[in-house]
Protein backbone atom coordinates (compact mmCIF):
# COMPACT_ATOMS: atom_id res chain seq x y z
CA UNK A 1 0.00 0.00 0.00
CA UNK A 2 1.58 3.67 -0.61
CA UNK A 3 2.62 5.25 2.08
CA UNK A 4 0.12 8.32 1.77
CA UNK A 5 -2.99 5.69 2.19
CA UNK A 6 -1.08 4.01 5.22
CA UNK A 7 -0.40 6.75 6.89
CA UNK A 8 -4.10 8.64 6.40
CA UNK A 9 -5.39 5.10 7.88
CA UNK A 10 -3.35 5.54 10.72
CA UNK A 11 -4.11 8.97 11.34
CA UNK A 12 -7.73 7.75 10.88
CA UNK A 13 -7.44 4.93 13.14
CA UNK A 14 -5.90 7.20 16.39
CA UNK A 15 -7.53 10.24 16.06
CA UNK A 16 -11.32 8.82 17.79
CA UNK A 17 -9.15 7.77 20.50
CA UNK A 18 -7.37 11.57 21.00
CA UNK A 19 -10.54 12.95 20.51
CA UNK A 20 -12.06 10.94 23.93
CA UNK A 21 -9.14 11.90 25.72
CA UNK A 22 -9.88 15.30 25.04
CA UNK A 23 -13.03 15.70 25.27
CA UNK A 24 -13.30 13.98 28.88
CA UNK A 25 -10.41 16.20 30.16
CA UNK A 26 -12.21 19.61 29.68
CA UNK A 27 -15.36 18.70 31.30
CA UNK A 28 -13.73 17.20 34.53
CA UNK A 29 -11.54 20.26 34.68
CA UNK A 30 -14.61 22.55 34.71
CA UNK A 31 -16.66 20.62 37.15
CA UNK A 32 -17.42 23.38 39.63
CA UNK A 33 -19.26 25.05 36.78
CA UNK A 34 -20.85 22.45 35.16
CA UNK A 35 -24.41 21.09 35.84
CA UNK A 36 -24.53 18.33 38.93
CA UNK A 37 -23.85 14.72 37.49
CA UNK A 38 -27.17 12.93 36.38
CA UNK A 39 -29.17 15.94 35.62
CA UNK A 40 -30.84 16.57 32.10
CA UNK A 41 -28.75 18.90 31.13
CA UNK A 42 -25.27 16.17 31.44
CA UNK A 43 -27.37 13.36 30.44
CA UNK A 44 -28.52 15.16 27.26
CA UNK A 45 -25.12 16.81 26.51
CA UNK A 46 -23.53 13.45 27.39
CA UNK A 47 -26.05 11.44 24.49
CA UNK A 48 -25.43 14.14 21.64
CA UNK A 49 -21.22 13.90 22.16
CA UNK A 50 -21.74 10.08 22.20
CA UNK A 51 -23.73 10.25 18.91
CA UNK A 52 -21.46 12.47 17.36
CA UNK A 53 -18.40 10.95 18.34
CA UNK A 54 -20.15 7.55 16.72
CA UNK A 55 -20.78 9.44 13.60
CA UNK A 56 -17.22 10.71 13.49
CA UNK A 57 -16.07 7.19 13.86
CA UNK A 58 -18.02 5.81 11.24
CA UNK A 59 -16.88 8.62 8.65
CA UNK A 60 -13.56 7.94 9.48
CA UNK A 61 -13.67 4.79 8.65
CA UNK A 62 -15.22 5.65 5.43
CA UNK A 63 -12.92 7.75 4.45
CA UNK A 64 -10.06 5.27 5.10
CA UNK A 65 -11.74 2.74 2.62
CA UNK A 66 -12.09 5.94 -0.07
CA UNK A 67 -8.73 6.30 0.51
CA UNK A 68 -7.59 2.73 -0.64
CA UNK A 69 -10.32 2.53 -3.22
CA UNK A 70 -8.55 6.21 -4.79
CA UNK A 71 -4.98 4.17 -4.46
CA UNK A 72 -6.43 1.34 -6.37
CA UNK A 73 -7.71 3.39 -8.89
CA UNK A 74 -4.81 4.96 -9.58
CA UNK A 75 -2.38 2.08 -9.25
CA UNK A 76 -4.73 0.70 -12.55
CA UNK A 77 -3.67 3.93 -14.47
CA UNK A 78 -0.30 3.52 -13.84
CA UNK A 79 -0.21 0.68 -14.92
CA UNK A 80 -2.94 -1.05 -16.79
CA UNK A 81 -2.46 -4.45 -16.76
CA UNK A 82 -5.72 -5.41 -16.57
CA UNK A 83 -6.73 -3.28 -20.08
CA UNK A 84 -4.21 -5.50 -21.84
CA UNK A 85 -5.07 -8.74 -20.56
CA UNK A 86 -8.30 -7.73 -22.25
CA UNK A 87 -6.78 -6.87 -25.41
CA UNK A 88 -5.29 -10.33 -25.36
CA UNK A 89 -8.50 -12.08 -24.90
CA UNK A 90 -10.14 -10.24 -27.91
CA UNK A 91 -7.19 -11.01 -30.04
CA UNK A 92 -7.30 -14.67 -28.53
CA UNK A 93 -11.04 -14.89 -29.46
CA UNK A 94 -10.99 -12.75 -32.99
CA UNK A 95 -8.19 -15.17 -34.16
CA UNK A 96 -10.41 -18.81 -33.77
CA UNK A 97 -13.30 -17.31 -34.99
CA UNK A 98 -11.69 -15.62 -38.12
CA UNK A 99 -10.40 -18.97 -38.79
CA UNK A 100 -13.89 -20.34 -38.34
CA UNK A 101 -15.56 -18.50 -41.11
CA UNK A 102 -12.74 -18.26 -43.58
CA UNK A 103 -13.74 -19.52 -46.82
CA UNK A 104 -12.29 -22.74 -46.25
CA UNK A 105 -13.40 -22.81 -42.26
CA UNK A 106 -15.68 -25.25 -40.12
CA UNK A 107 -18.26 -22.99 -41.08
CA UNK A 108 -18.23 -23.44 -44.96
CA UNK A 109 -17.46 -26.90 -44.58
CA UNK A 110 -21.06 -27.17 -42.76
CA UNK A 111 -22.78 -26.24 -45.89
CA UNK A 112 -20.27 -28.30 -47.92
CA UNK A 113 -21.16 -31.15 -46.10
CA UNK A 114 -24.73 -30.84 -45.73
CA UNK A 115 -24.99 -30.59 -49.87
CA UNK A 116 -23.14 -33.46 -50.38
CA UNK A 117 -25.32 -35.56 -47.55
CA UNK A 118 -28.17 -34.65 -49.97
CA UNK A 119 -26.53 -35.53 -53.46
CA UNK A 120 -25.18 -38.80 -51.89
CA UNK A 121 -28.99 -39.53 -50.92
CA UNK A 122 -30.27 -38.81 -55.02
CA UNK A 123 -27.67 -40.62 -56.16
CA UNK A 124 -28.44 -43.83 -53.79
CA UNK A 125 -32.10 -43.44 -54.23
CA UNK A 126 -32.48 -43.85 -57.72
CA UNK A 127 -30.62 -47.00 -57.69
CA UNK A 128 -32.62 -48.45 -55.20
CA UNK A 129 -34.41 -51.37 -55.92
CA UNK A 130 -36.13 -51.87 -52.58
CA UNK A 131 -39.11 -49.31 -53.60
CA UNK A 132 -42.09 -49.45 -55.74
CA UNK A 133 -41.20 -47.05 -58.41
CA UNK A 134 -43.87 -44.49 -56.65
CA UNK A 135 -42.42 -45.02 -53.40
CA UNK A 136 -39.30 -44.32 -55.25
CA UNK A 137 -40.00 -40.99 -56.66
CA UNK A 138 -41.57 -39.93 -53.70
CA UNK A 139 -38.48 -40.45 -51.87
CA UNK A 140 -36.27 -38.90 -54.57
CA UNK A 141 -38.82 -35.59 -54.74
CA UNK A 142 -38.54 -35.04 -50.98
CA UNK A 143 -34.47 -35.31 -51.34
CA UNK A 144 -34.52 -32.61 -54.00
CA UNK A 145 -36.62 -30.30 -52.42
CA UNK A 146 -34.12 -30.78 -49.31
CA UNK A 147 -31.28 -30.45 -51.93
CA UNK A 148 -32.70 -27.25 -52.89
CA UNK A 149 -33.30 -25.70 -49.62
CA UNK A 150 -30.03 -26.88 -48.16
CA UNK A 151 -28.34 -24.62 -51.22
CA UNK A 152 -30.65 -21.68 -50.12
CA UNK A 153 -29.29 -22.21 -46.34
CA UNK A 154 -26.10 -22.19 -47.22
CA UNK A 155 -26.18 -19.07 -49.49
CA UNK A 156 -27.62 -17.49 -46.56
CA UNK A 157 -24.93 -18.94 -44.03
CA UNK A 158 -22.16 -17.94 -46.26
CA UNK A 159 -23.90 -13.92 -46.30
CA UNK A 160 -23.31 -13.67 -42.95
CA UNK A 161 -20.61 -15.75 -42.84
CA UNK A 162 -18.38 -12.77 -45.10
CA UNK A 163 -19.95 -10.06 -43.33
CA UNK A 164 -19.06 -11.71 -40.13
CA UNK A 165 -15.49 -12.03 -41.23
CA UNK A 166 -15.42 -8.50 -42.63
CA UNK A 167 -16.85 -7.02 -38.75
CA UNK A 168 -13.66 -8.95 -37.20
CA UNK A 169 -11.35 -8.15 -39.37
CA UNK A 170 -12.31 -4.16 -39.04
CA UNK A 171 -12.08 -5.12 -35.17
CA UNK A 172 -8.61 -6.51 -35.32
CA UNK A 173 -7.35 -3.76 -37.14
CA UNK A 174 -8.58 -1.43 -34.46
CA UNK A 175 -7.42 -3.16 -31.25
CA UNK A 176 -4.73 -0.03 -30.29
CA UNK A 177 -7.99 2.14 -30.53
CA UNK A 178 -10.04 0.07 -28.43
CA UNK A 179 -6.92 -0.25 -25.76
CA UNK A 180 -6.83 3.66 -25.84
CA UNK A 181 -10.32 3.90 -25.27
CA UNK A 182 -10.70 1.11 -22.36
CA UNK A 183 -7.52 3.34 -20.59
CA UNK A 184 -10.06 6.53 -20.76
CA UNK A 185 -12.69 4.39 -19.00
CA UNK A 186 -9.85 3.60 -16.23
CA UNK A 187 -9.35 6.81 -15.56
CA UNK A 188 -13.05 8.60 -15.96
CA UNK A 189 -13.50 5.58 -12.61
CA UNK A 190 -10.67 6.77 -11.35
CA UNK A 191 -11.83 10.29 -11.22
CA UNK A 192 -15.28 9.45 -10.17
CA UNK A 193 -13.15 7.62 -6.69
CA UNK A 194 -11.50 10.67 -6.47
CA UNK A 195 -14.54 13.15 -6.47
CA UNK A 196 -15.99 10.51 -3.68
CA UNK A 197 -13.39 10.62 -1.52
CA UNK A 198 -13.47 14.59 -1.89
CA UNK A 199 -16.97 14.34 -0.52
CA UNK A 200 -16.16 12.08 2.14
CA UNK A 201 -13.46 14.44 3.23
CA UNK A 202 -15.72 17.14 3.58
CA UNK A 203 -18.47 15.22 5.46
CA UNK A 204 -16.08 14.06 8.03
CA UNK A 205 -14.95 17.32 9.07
CA UNK A 206 -17.89 18.97 9.32
CA UNK A 207 -18.67 16.18 11.59
CA UNK A 208 -15.88 17.00 13.50
CA UNK A 209 -15.77 20.43 13.33
CA UNK A 210 -19.46 19.97 15.08
CA UNK A 211 -17.89 18.10 17.36
CA UNK A 212 -14.98 20.17 18.29
CA UNK A 213 -17.57 23.06 18.48
CA UNK A 214 -19.18 21.85 21.53
CA UNK A 215 -15.61 20.80 23.31
CA UNK A 216 -14.42 23.11 25.67
CA UNK A 217 -10.61 22.95 26.19
CA UNK A 218 -9.50 23.19 30.59
CA UNK A 219 -9.45 26.95 31.37
CA UNK A 220 -12.08 28.23 28.95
Amino acid sequence: MPKFASDCRTSVALAPALLLVFALSGPVHAQSQAPAPGSPEVTTADDEFSKQLRELKKSFADVGKQIDDSTQAIDRIKNPEEGRKSIEELREHVGKLLGAVADNGDVSRLGALALARADEKLKSLQQDTRFKPDERQFLVDKWRELRGSTETAIRELDGARKDFSELLRTLQTNEDYIDELMQIREHEKALQVIHQLSDGIRDASIKLQKLLGGIKPPGA
